[in-house]
């Protein structure tokens, strides 16, 4: 009789073996539907890694708002230091870990704005009060106490007191384009899989390849 490892056994990879995928956009929804169902907090949420106008790495915690075949898009305060960064030196890399499903992503390529019609939109679905948010916060500047992030909310909510929250021009959002995609899962005794899908730009064809882990 075989004993079968525990980890192996509530393996939630139930699709098949994913080294074999040749799409890795459709790979990276299936394992983005699959941590949804089973990551307590934000499934959705990334590490988005930029660089300073030095050269100097700077790393932060994001949440994913769209993924389809051109990207991954993200929305921020085009003032804060991760647009400023991006500003600089358009290029990023993310990374997605979901721990009770014992799988990461990390992606790197170019970034570009999105349209103003896609941040019109998406600006447009988010709660009044993270729209107003969007207003009153100067991101990533210093603040003097939280009194004055509270008397700004309030001015800005007065001022919006009736009708719609209009985008603020420097509130926008940013689309990742791969041109690295690698997905990694867990194995017992550390021989994970890994496989690495790369293009030398945006609009080539995608080569995969299997890494040792």
């Amino acid at each position: 009789m075989t004993t079968q490892n525990p980890k192996e056994a509530h393996d939630p990879l139930t699709s098949g073996d994913f080294t074999q995928a040749k799409d890795p956009f459709g790979l990276f929804q299936q394992w983005l539907a699959d941590a949804e169902k089973n990551e307590v907090n934000d499934p959705n949420a990334m590490t988005l890694a930029t660089v300073d106008e030095t050269g100097l790495p700077d790393a932060r915690m994001v949440l994913l708002k769209g993924v389809d075949d051109r990207g991954f898009v993200f929305y921020t305060n085009t003032g804060s230091a991760k647009g400023r960064e991006l500003a600089g030196n358009p290029k990023a890399a993310l990374v997605f870990h979901w721990k009770s499903l014992r799988r990461q992503v990390r992606v790197r390529g170019p970034v570009e704005n999105v349209s103003d019609a896609e941040a019109d939109a998406y600006f447009a679905s988010r709660p009044r009060l993270s729209q107003i948010g969007a207003w009153a916060s100067q991101q990533s500047t210093p603040l003097e106490g939280r009194f004055a992030l509270e008397a700004a909310v309030a001015r800005t909510t007065a001022k919006y007191a009736i009708g719609t929250v209009p985008r603020p021009p420097h509130w926008t959002g940013f689309r990742l384009l791969p041109v690295s995609i690698e997905f990694w899962h867990d194995r017992p005794f550390r021989l994970h899989d890994r496989v690495v899908f790369r293009r030398p730009s945006p609009e080539a064809s995608w080569e995969t390849t299997r890494l040792f882990p």
